[in-house]
């Protein structure tokens, strides 16, 4: 078993009314008068919150400046955008309140802020990150991604390929959970966070550098992913589900840190890549495609995924209660609603090529070497065409 080594953790401040404390929050954790650069999306801007973001501040004595020019899948030039005018205004912190697009923008900026070199030079660490990196503090106003606890950041390069960044300069020095931001996110946004939480812990369990030590968080967000996303869908007012899957996205963020990710996440950010799917719902329909082969490879591992997923162990082996997991995943997928067909993204079967070349690249192989199986081109070929002409 490999040597297992726990990173440093972020402090956690969970729970509804979060936001009206931030000013005091982040005296706590950075000290008085601070002036930070906020790097909000445009639902934080729309909504109101990035104004109220800015008073909770202003009562504790912090000065805030704005950055908000962030889209999803966000390019390296939006980073470098919010780089310079965090150097601008002399910004002594960095606040980044979204979705996992806006955390990536705002932690990578805090970084690569302390020198002029670009976003892309520090693509898959060609680069070091620079030291000096400004203190981060997160706000997540979705539940998917995991990005307010990691030390990684996704972008997207000039010509459209993904690529991302880590280490522990990215590391936030808090996190502010707090559920009422997260009760405006449409339904259908709702299931693609909720299930890419899910496939965070679900890869986090079954690939290749999986460790007991690591089993307990993505265990659990698995369980509540299960529990909590089905409400949250039906009522998006329900505080306590979103609680429930804040909670879930962070113990996932934590569990992905630890082991990394597999074939689900190489095929999604591939299919983002081409498609411009978003990337819960890509890697959702990927690990629909590869979850049967998987399960088969490493049965005991995905029983495991399956109990926690509610699936009742009445006397099954352990082959038989994973392959049991395909088909509850699948409906589970269809009860919260998330679209199976590609076709109104404009993929089909003839795009097959694309994507098995876009999955083998450099940025995405890695993820396939640690799924729990091989993957020869001919069934990295039978997956992608499985996902691109699923109904």
């Amino acid at each position: 078993m490999r040597p297992f080594t726990l990173p440093p953790s972020v402090p956690l401040a969970f729970g509804p009314g979060r936001v009206a404390e931030l000013g005091s929050l982040v005296t706590e954790a950075l000290g008085a008068k601070q002036r930070l650069l906020l790097a909000v999306d445009p639902f934080a801007t729309q909504s109101g919150l990035a104004d109220a973001i800015a008073e909770a501040l202003a009562s504790d004595g912090h000065e805030s400046s704005r950055f908000s020019d962030i889209a999803s899948d966000p390019k390296a030039a939006q980073i470098d955008a919010c780089a310079r005018l965090a150097r601008d205004v002399g910004a002594t912190a960095v606040l980044a309140v979204g979705g996992g697009s806006a955390l990536d923008v705002g932690k990578l900026a805090a970084a690569v802020a302390a020198e002029t070199a670009p976003t892309e030079a520090y693509a898959l660490m060609a680069r070091p990150l620079p030291a000096g990196t400004l203190p981060i503090i997160t706000l997540p106003t979705t539940s998917g991604t995991g990005a307010e606890v990691t030390q990684t950041c996704v972008f997207s390069l000039a010509d459209g390929t993904k690529a991302w960044a880590w280490g522990q300069e990215l590391m936030p020095r808090l996190a502010v959970l707090d559920p009422e931001v997260t009760a405006s996110l449409p339904p259908a946004l709702t299931a693609a966070t909720g299930v890419d939480a899910l496939v965070h812990a679900i890869e986090s369990m079954t690939n290749r550098n999986a460790h007991p030590l690591s089993d307990p968080p993505a265990l659990q967000a698995i369980a509540l992913v299960r529990r909590w996303l089905p409400a949250a869908v039906a009522d998006g007012q329900n505080i306590e589900a979103r609680g429930h899957l804040q909670i879930a996205a962070c113990l996932a963020g934590s569990a992905i840190a630890l082991n990394g990710c597999a074939v689900a996440h190489a095929i999604g950010h591939a299919l983002g890549t081409l498609g411009r799917v978003h990337h819960g719902r890509a890697v959702g329909l990927s690990l629909r495609a590869a979850l049967a082969g998987n399960a088969a490879a490493s049965p005991a591992r995905h029983a495991l995924v399956a109990e926690a997923f509610g699936l009742e162990r009445a006397g099954r082996s352990d082959a038989a209660l994973a392959a049991a997991l395909p088909a509850a995943y699948d409906a589970f997928l269809r009860q919260v609603g998330l679209e199976i067909s590609l076709a109104d993204d404009g993929l089909a079967a003839g795009d097959v090529p694309r994507l098995v070349a876009e999955c083998q690249s450099d940025e995405n192989q890695p993820m396939l070497d640690s799924t729990c199986r091989p993957l020869p081109q001919s069934d990295l070929t039978a997956l992608c065409h499985e996902m691109l002409t699923a109904r």
